[in-house]
């Protein structure tokens, strides 16, 4: 495993711990199984995973 996919990982398990999912996996995931929807903006999917963690409103769709 080179130094940069190490690094890829802590960054990537740092904020799954905060509650942030990854934006890359996120938007993976949504061309793959919901081609019709708009991939959203860096900070739209942020704004989106805060209210969906601090206000109860879930967060998976699938």
């Amino acid at each position: 495993m080179t130094l940069l996919r190490i690094w890829q990982r802590l960054v990537q398990t740092a904020r799954l711990s905060c509650g942030v999912p990854d934006y890359e996996v996120y938007v993976t995931h949504l061309r793959t199984h919901h081609p019709e929807r708009k991939i959203p903006t860096y900070a739209e999917f942020f704004r989106d995973r805060q209210v969906a963690r601090y206000k109860g409103t879930g967060g998976r769709c699938c």
